[in-house]
């Protein structure tokens, strides 16, 4: 805008931008205990306010629901050895997979977000104000006002499968959450299991829509625990150059070290999008993490098995993380048994000359 590129009036033009696949509605949608971190009619906006945008009001939606082919060197290499197996409509013979997928922006409805942060909803308003600098003074002139879009990322929701199937409970479904890390996910860093914990889910997501199931990953946009890129570089250089080492015993104390925390990813609101699909029962859940398990069973979805990264898919350097994680409690398996206090201490990463 202050470079004359965008008219601030401009009223886009949604006619040809509706949904290509259907999601809901599900009862969920008017439980504020079930969806409070996003509009769950966001993406129906031309069907909903048609009227109102042909008489010219500008109206967004906050989700914008798509379909698109996904090319991945994992999966390409798993149909190479013959651990995939194309079926010319989930996985092509190329490799790619065809996936229905959501992007989504937050909407939070303040007095249940309050709820949840066990505060109450004055305390939020006056949290964000102080926080943002001021930016959004209708949160303390406006409290009438319960809807607040919050300068933080979004998320988006990939689905392998007929997403018709995902509210039936007899249907199986596998469902990754994951967290954003740019530096594993994009760039393939060894010093975290993220991208091959990723492409695993994928894996099994393409593979129980291959069976009649659907899979799903959430990805959101938390970049190091939602702490952000630059604190985690600095908590990786801490790790390094602590002394003795890069540890799995102080894994979790260079974190707090750092940011004075060791994780601000809002686990009380991640549920929400499971709850948008309209998800009461996970039959696999691909991830080791008690902190996403108890929050998503915590607010009626059933989970019934957890499946851990398997164990040759751990990078060298990320031989850290999981042995901190799996000896603090994360649900690990057979594969991961007899990591002990003494397993802890004598597990070190890479050394840096730095």
């Amino acid at each position: 805008v202050a470079a004359g590129k965008l008219n601030p009036a401009y009223v886009p033009n949604l006619k040809l931008t509706r949904p290509v696949f259907q999601i809901g509605p599900h009862k969920s949608w008017s439980d504020p205990k079930k969806v409070a971190s996003i509009d769950p009619f966001g993406h129906l906006t031309t069907d909903a306010y048609g009227a109102y945008l042909n008489k010219g009001f500008d109206i967004r939606p906050t989700i914008a629901v798509t379909k698109a082919h996904i090319d991945l060197p994992e999966t390409r290499e798993a149909v190479a050895a013959g651990r995939m197996i194309p079926d010319g409509k989930i996985l092509m013979p190329n490799g790619q997979s065809i996936v229905s997928k959501a992007a989504i922006e937050p909407v939070w409805y303040l007095p249940e977000i309050a709820r949840r942060f066990g505060c109450t909803e004055t305390m939020l308003r006056q949290s964000i104000f102080r926080m943002t600098n001021g930016m959004y003074p209708e949160l303390i002139t406006r409290p009438d006002i319960k809807i607040f879009l919050p300068p933080i990322g979004g998320l988006t929701i990939y689905i392998w499968g007929d997403p018709d199937t995902i509210p039936d409970e007899d249907i199986e479904l596998t469902c990754r959450v994951h967290d954003e890390c740019n530096g594993s996910d994009v760039f393939g860093s060894d010093i975290c299991t993220c991208r091959p914990y990723l492409t695993h889910a994928i894996e099994e997501c393409i593979k129980t829509a291959q069976r009649g199931g659907c899979g799903i990953v959430i990805y959101f946009r938390k970049e190091g625990r939602s702490l952000g890129e630059v604190t985690k570089y600095l908590v990786y250089n801490t790790r390094k150059r602590q002394e003795g080492g890069d540890s799995a015993e102080n894994y979790f104390n260079c974190t707090e070290q750092v940011a004075g925390v060791q994780d601000t990813r809002f686990q009380a609101l991640m549920p929400d999008p499971l709850h948008f699909l309209g998800v009461t029962k996970i039959h696999n859940f691909i991830s080791m993490s008690d902190m996403k398990y108890n929050a998503i069973v915590s607010t009626g979805i059933e989970i019934v098995n957890r499946v851990e990264i398997p164990k040759e898919l751990v990078p060298a350097d990320a031989q850290v993380e999981i042995t901190a994680k799996v000896f603090h409690g994360y649900n690990a398996g057979k594969a991961y048994e007899g990591i002990d206090e003494n397993e802890l201490k004598k597990t070190v990463g890479r050394e840096y000359a730095y």
